[in-house]
């Protein structure tokens, strides 16, 4: 008897829907994307016990006719794709052909889907996978799809199905995630027979990413609009003083398709490097558009993951487009400003307030509604904002106290001071300019064998920063000299820092990075403390530092260096203000 067959239908789609279908989420990502190929305007999605029940999606798109609904349930059948070149320029949210099989395979279906030239729709009947009743009913324009006891001939599946609380979690994001991408499409989300999100049609992407992410993010969005050959980035990134605790607020979409690509979230995470701290991620949609054959997303089952022709392109385009964005817009700016207006009103949204705006307030200016810094356009940087500001004092020995126009200002002297010797480390490292000082003793290191490892690779780059050391036998070491900023530093607490932190990111991470948490380190270390007297010569020369900096508003482990309180908010508080 032959060990090779070939498998039944039946059991073939339940192995596809175990890769199409993951989980309720999964199910309604594909109902909906084939509600916007259909060019539908309006998109109703109906969930009960978070999808285990029911899922149905509503639609007022194209519709199809008798013929064309009962082969959508036919394997491997589309109107997406007709030739193996349309397989590598896909211009369609859904292409693969197993979705519908898929879903029906593992659950029982009913589509009811009627074209606008027919005087009757068509119902479909479909559990587990066998066709049960085909008959003509009347129906709207568009497609409705239920999916009622997902996995029930499937109770492996079923078992590992989390809470109704987290898949209708899951559900959620699938729904706003697919949103913000369309803002044209009404879409309407209930569980349980309650409305979760009633999302109407936006004049413009902003409108429909204030609509969901929600939170008054439209004072601190700023614009991204970044070109290379063919690839194009637009969107919002926020300012890095809005931040989560996980990356489920990045949003990235390849010509309009949601994915979760680990080389694009590192790209927008490069272009905010040194503006986070660690653990921290930030608020971002980005619109990445690129001609449909130079991207791949018949890579995965659930479209989640796409491949591109020219990665390392796309990733600059990324990277830079939003450390561009981040640097205009990160430039402190003191002195009152107009009032912001409510996002919800016929206007032209300007990301940067115009030049005009802010140099020639009107005479009876309103005060700030919110007490952090505003973006500013890049030529106020001449203005040089730290300088004018009147030192008060020293709070604790730790934050310089000043005040500005329009209310009081804090600097927090150890990021403020770590952010300018990391830039002079930077700039001289890159420059091999680096001013060194001899040790007239050397320092003794003795290292285990993994740190002795690490450090070897170091060498050459610690000692072009100025920290100079050289093997003196087995895991011995010698630091023979350190850059002039570190003179009188202690040395063995900082390279032990350097060997863990590159022991911690691993060196298959770059040698840029490491190099760049080598510089981060020496700069902390070499940086004024917390808790230490400064006169106000050293305050006003810190200060002055800060203005000839590209980013003067966060240290470069991204813990912000500044906040400000307006006199508007300061009395508000003391109730002047009702």
């Amino acid at each position: 008897m032959p060990r090779i067959r070939i498998l039944p239908e039946v059991l073939s789609n339940k192995i596809a829907a175990g890769e199409v279908v993951e989980r309720p989420a999964s199910v309604v990502k594909e109902l909906i994307e084939n509600a916007i190929d259909a060019h539908s305007t309006r998109v109703v999605v109906e969930v009960k016990k978070g999808g285990r029940a029911l899922i149905r999606v509503s639609d007022n798109g194209v519709g199809m006719e008798r013929d064309d609904a009962l082969l959508a349930i036919e394997r491997h059948a589309t109107s997406k794709i007709y030739n193996e070149s349309d397989l590598f320029s896909i211009a369609t949210l859904g292409f693969r052909g197993e979705a519908l099989p898929s879903i029906a395979s593992v659950s029982d279906m009913e589509i009811v889907t009627r074209v606008e030239s027919a005087d009757a729709g068509t119902r479909i009947v479909v559990r587990g996978g066998a066709i049960k009743q085909v008959a003509e009913v009347g129906a709207p324009k568009g497609s409705m799809v239920s999916v009622n006891h997902l996995f029930f001939n499937t109770p492996a599946r079923r078992k590992y199905l989390k809470t109704d609380q987290t898949e209708m979690g899951h559900i959620s994001d699938t729904v706003t995630c697919t949103a913000i991408a369309w803002p044209h499409i009404h879409f309407k989300f209930f569980h349980n027979g309650r409305a979760m999100a009633n999302l109407a049609p936006t004049p413009s992407s902003l409108d429909r990413i204030t609509q969901v992410l929600k939170g008054d993010l439209e004072d601190y969005l700023h614009e991204v609009d970044a070109r290379s050959a063919n690839v194009h980035v637009h969107g919002f990134v926020a300012s890095p003083d809005i931040t989560r605790t996980t990356s489920r607020a990045l949003h990235v979409y390849v010509n309009h398709r949601f994915v979760r690509d680990k080389v694009l979230h590192h790209a927008v995470m490069e272009g905010y490097a040194g503006r986070l701290m660690k653990g921290k991620f930030p608020v971002v949609v980005l619109f990445l558009k690129l001609p449909h054959d130079q991207v791949d997303v018949n890579v995965h089952p659930t479209k989640s993951s796409v491949r591109f022709e020219a990665p390392r392109q796309v990733y600059d385009t990324i990277a830079k487009g939003v450390a561009k964005t981040l640097q205009v817009s990160d430039r402190p700016v003191w002195g009152h400003r107009p009032a912001l207006q409510p996002l919800h009103r016929p206007r032209r949204y300007t990301i940067f307030p115009s030049y005009s705006e802010i140099r020639e307030p009107s005479a009876n200016p309103q005060p700030m509604r919110h007490s952090l810094p505003l973006q500013a356009t890049p030529r106020l940087w001449e203005d040089k904002p730290f300088s004018s500001l009147r030192i008060i004092g020293q709070l604790h020995n730790t934050y310089i106290v000043c005040e500005a126009e329009d209310g009081l200002v804090l600097v927090d002297q150890h990021a403020a001071h770590e952010r300018v010797v990391f830039e002079a480390l930077k700039s001289s490292y890159k420059d091999s300019a680096t001013v060194t000082q001899g040790l007239l003793i050397p320092e003794r290191l003795e290292l285990s064998h993994r740190e002795a490892g690490i450090l070897d690779t170091l060498l050459k780059d610690l000692g072009d920063m100025g920290v100079g050391i050289e093997p003196f036998g087995g895991r011995t070491y010698l630091v023979r000299s350190v850059p002039d900023i570190l003179a009188g530093k202690p040395v063995q607490p900082l390279v032990m820092e350097i060997i863990e932190k590159v022991a911690e990111i691993g060196l298959a991470s770059g040698l840029h990075r490491a190099v760049d948490e080598c510089l981060m380190i020496m700069a902390c270390h070499g940086a004024i403390r917390a808790r230490e007297r400064l006169s106000d010569e050293q305050m006003k020369t810190l200060l002055n530092q800060l203005d000839g900096l590209k980013n003067a508003t966060h240290c470069p482990h991204g813990r912000p260096i500044l906040i400000r309180q307006s006199v508007y908010q300061i009395e508000k508080d003391f109730k002047r203000i009702v």
